[in-house]
């Protein structure tokens, strides 16, 4: 197990230095700078000047020299200054951080408290009217994107109840945050709840034609026993994969989430800062946002053998 987790662990730092190197390279490859960008908003280019301001940012430094850089700074906890607003990027970045993990956990929450049940549902229910409607939902979760369902929502808001759902950033009570939080997680959580509720779904149907299912039965064990602690039980494993993959693919749901419900988060921050080549909060962000994708694999991996006591992780 200790040597198990050794290759894990460094598989990781390996992964990340990957992510490091190819994040840095591909935001240099991409045509413009912020000084191009600068230069250019504001009608004139002085070469002189453009070459100062290069200098100043240290972005005329040979690409591995500002690779060592910004990648030392970084497991030092120096994430450097933001270009656009001359502030600490730590500072930029921990503010948001706190708004997206609660849209992101909550969003999870929503996706694995609604899905899971309503799969179990729909395959013991196999065949049935409630099944097709299942599926029905499923697929239109699948189907719809989250910017849409996020516009429908404002819209039908805005109809319904004469006001848009406003952002607050400091709600007095937990039930205001509640609030504040539950639309656009919806919006975001509508297709991973679809996704692990066919996943479940699948997965039941496959664990329910098994002897055992049947041994249970004939025993006379209960159909909740039957569901949820004998079928359930042995077919969580593919859902807990697909809830690990959703919860690092949440961040791109958000990006258009937080843009569409105007919420100052780490995703919508992100796009901003891409925008304006703004290389160390973009670069930050990304090797933040890798470390989060990479720990919860990890975590996952962990699950499996809490889930399953067949899976032992041996030397």
């Amino acid at each position: 197990m200790f040597a198990y987790l050794v290759r894990r662990l460094l598989l990781m730092l390996l992964t990340l230095f990957g992510i490091s190197i190819v994040i840095f390279f591909l935001l240099r490859i991409v045509p413009g700078n912020i000084v191009d960008i600068l230069f250019a908003a504001a009608g004139y280019v002085d070469p002189a000047d453009k070459a100062n301001l290069e200098k100043e940012l240290g972005i005329d430094q040979p690409l591995v020299v500002q690779y060592w850089h910004w990648i030392s700074g970084f497991l030092r906890g120096d994430f450097g200054y933001s270009y656009v607003s001359e502030k600490p990027a730590l500072q930029e970045i921990l503010p948001r951080i706190p708004i997206t993990a609660r849209l992101a956990g909550l969003a999870l929450l929503f996706s694995t408290s609604i899905g899971i049940p309503l799969g179990v549902i729909s395959a013991v229910k196999q065949g049935t009217r409630l099944d097709y409607a299942l599926r029905v939902v499923s697929l239109s979760g699948l189907s719809l994107p989250s910017f849409w369902l996020g516009l429908l929502i404002l819209t039908a808001s805005v109809a319904m109840f004469n006001q848009m759902p406003i952002f607050n950033p400091n709600p007095a009570t937990w039930l205001e945050a509640f609030a504040t939080y539950a639309v656009p997680a919806a919006a975001v959580g509508f297709r991973s709840a679809a996704l692990t509720m066919r996943i479940t779904r699948s997965s039941m149907l496959e664990v329910l034609r098994q002897d055992y299912i049947r041994t249970a039965r004939a025993k006379g064990a209960s159909d909740a026993a039957v569901n949820y602690q004998h079928a359930l039980k042995n077919a969580i494993l593919p859902v807990i994969t697909v809830i690990g993959i959703e919860a690092a693919f949440l961040i791109g749901g958000l990006i258009v989430t937080e843009t569409v419900f105007n919420i100052p988060g780490v995703a919508r921050f992100l796009v901003e800062a891409i925008r304006w080549r703004d290389y160390p909060i973009v670069q930050n962000l990304v090797m933040l946002i890798a470390i989060v994708v990479v720990s919860a694999n990890f975590i996952v991996d962990m699950l499996y053998a809490v889930f399953d006591p067949r899976i032992r992780y041996t030397d």
